[in-house]
């Protein structure tokens, strides 16, 4: 996609009902392409998700030396054992927040050899100094270009082992450890005081333990223990459907006079994200969990607290939620949330008052009240959830909303256009020249 380029979608109120076939989980498959280009063989990840970060991922393990190729069964990657390779030119992650700081611990694995990475004005924006000093304490050398703690990075080899502290503001940085860790001559001990999204690191284990890669750890996280020596092996596997992408539909299910089934959502998966379905039963919606997937109805929502450290990528849309709940709802004990493509607390603040929401700031979060909306022009500041959010604001909202920027959606969710327009019963949605 030219990046130069910005199309803008027009909604209008609409009553979405049907159902929605949710794509593959974005955390899921980023995970998968690492551990498959790290392992011994050849591995086949089934529907994977489709999408900008994903190609970012493949883009920086192809530079590593696996082949990686897209086949209609899924994607066959013939992995280089953990003998990675010196990629010739810049690895660029693009808007890939996730993959940035995993190719940055598998840069640490070559011997003998700097790699540079770097990605869009976002990322140069993303911190990722802790990481680069737990690597540094762990025998590789990482450095900022610009000495500001973000990209563009260096690192060179060769990842030893030993001992480190790292206080995680994202989560990304302890599942960069851990999957790096492993391949290691040495053992190694992280120590985390400060961690927030454990789902994220719960998943990272989960891939892990279907490796056979062994790792102690503390109940709470706290600290883990990696012997070194260890391999990744090829592995045939099915990704679950997204609940952060999904997240969009099931609160959408909850709005208005909708009924949404999301297909494809497993409760039993790893993904913190599904914490979602509990923050809108507790809101009042009604969900029913069916054989092929996750049904949402409106039955009007109330006010509550909810506490989204665990899942920051739902604060977007939980605004929105917010906004047509009777009485008052806070969402709190998620400073990350700011470290994102954007600082999502006050990119959602601004967008959210300019369709007349009644939104006060948190340094940790927002506290709504419940009030009806009014169309608007707002802006995406170019981050995938803050659009899908604003979208589904649109189809509740008296009169036309024109979202700008809408073109960031394709980061992770391609289809994100097509599937809402399935569910649309007045045909409501207009995108200027252009679909996702």
């Amino acid at each position: 996609m030219d990046h130069a380029i910005t199309m803008n979608l027009t909604c209008r109120r609409s009553t979405l009902r049907g159902s929605v076939s949710i794509p593959g989980s974005k955390s899921h498959t980023i995970r998968a392409v690492a551990i498959a280009a790290s392992a011994d063989g050849e591995s086949v990840i089934r529907e994977p998700l489709e999408s900008q970060d994903a190609d970012a991922v493949i883009r920086a393990y192809s530079a590593f030396g696996a082949d990686i190729r897209k086949r209609a069964d899924g994607w066959r990657v013939t992995g280089v054992g953990g003998k990675f390779r010196a990629p010739s030119e810049t690895i660029d992650v693009g808007n890939s927040g996730t993959t940035l700081p995993i190719a940055m611990g598998s840069a640490a694995l070559i011997p003998g050899a700097t790699t540079s990475l770097n990605g869009d004005d976002q990322i140069q924006r993303r911190p990722v100094g802790p990481l680069m000093q737990s690597l540094n304490d762990l025998g590789a050398k990482a450095a900022a270009l610009r000495n500001n703690g973000c990209a563009p990075v260096e690192v060179s080899g060769l990842l030893r082992g030993g001992h480190t502290s790292i206080e995680a503001m994202t989560s990304q940085y302890v599942t960069s450890l851990l999957l790096c860790t492993p391949l290691a001559s040495g053992d190694t001990v992280i120590a985390v005081p400060l961690l927030h999204e454990k789902p994220y690191v719960g998943m990272t284990l989960d891939w892990l333990r279907r490796q056979d890669i062994r790792i102690d750890h503390a109940a709470d996280y706290s600290e883990f223990r990696i012997p070194g020596g260890q391999r990744f092996k090829a592995f045939d596997r099915v990704i679950p459907a997204d609940f952060s992408s999904g997240t969009f539909f099931l609160a959408a299910g909850a709005l208005g006079e909708n009924d949404i089934l999301c297909r494809g959502l497993d409760m039993d998966d790893s993904q913190g994200d599904k914490a979602v379905v509990d923050y809108l039963r507790e809101m009042g919606a009604e969900i029913s969990v069916e054989a092929d997937g996750i049904r949402v109805r409106a039955r009007g929502l109330r006010g509550c607290e909810i506490d989204l450290n665990a899942t920051p990528d739902a604060l977007p849309m939980m605004a929105v939620a917010a906004c047509f709940a009777e009485g008052t709802t806070r969402l709190v004990n998620v400073p990350q949330a700011r470290l994102k493509e954007t600082d999502r607390i006050a990119v959602m603040k601004l967008e959210l008052e300019k369709m007349g929401a009644r939104v006060t700031e948190l340094a940790d979060g927002l506290i709504i009240e419940g009030t009806a909306l009014r169309g608007a022009h707002v802006e995406s500041h170019g981050d995938h959830r803050i659009v899908m959010s604003l979208v589904i604001a649109g189809t509740l909202a008296e009169g036309d909303t024109v979202i700008h920027g809408a073109e960031a959606a394709a980061v992770t969710y391609p289809g994100f256009v097509d599937a809402l327009r399935a569910l649309d019963l007045q045909k409501n949605l207009q995108m200027d020249g252009w679909d996702l």
